[in-house]
């Protein structure tokens, strides 16, 4: 994951980890983690519909994890962000975790439209 992340971005990669700290929940039910499964997987899979290595290659890898993300929001709680925060701590540097906020600011409006 450190390997390509530096060429997704600290955005997608932030993603990838908020899916996989909910994975490791033993309270994430198991529809949740099939989700996460996919779309982890399709993120780290070589083949893909538009190559990684192109600009805008992960665009599609973004879209699907960001939809997982959208879809199991509800079991994403603040020790797992701060999980993956400090994981894009230690990838990127501690300047690279303000560049989560706009994930996080997503997905909190997400979530709070669940609750009305």
């Amino acid at each position: 994951m450190k390997k390509f992340g530096k060429k997704a971005g600290v955005k997608v990669v932030y993603v990838a980890l908020l899916l996989f700290y909910t994975l490791q929940k033993p309270t994430t039910p198991v529809w949740a983690k099939t989700v996460i499964i996919g779309a982890l997987g399709y993120f780290i899979l070589p083949i893909d519909l538009i190559p990684d290595l192109v600009p805008g290659g992960y665009a599609d890898d973004f879209s699907g994890l960001f939809g997982a993300l959208i879809t199991v929001s509800m079991f994403i709680d603040e020790e797992v962000k701060l999980n993956a925060k400090e994981r894009i701590g230690i990838w990127f540097g501690e300047s690279a975790i303000s560049d989560t906020d706009s994930v996080d600011d997503k997905l909190n409006k997400k979530t709070d439209q669940e609750e009305r």
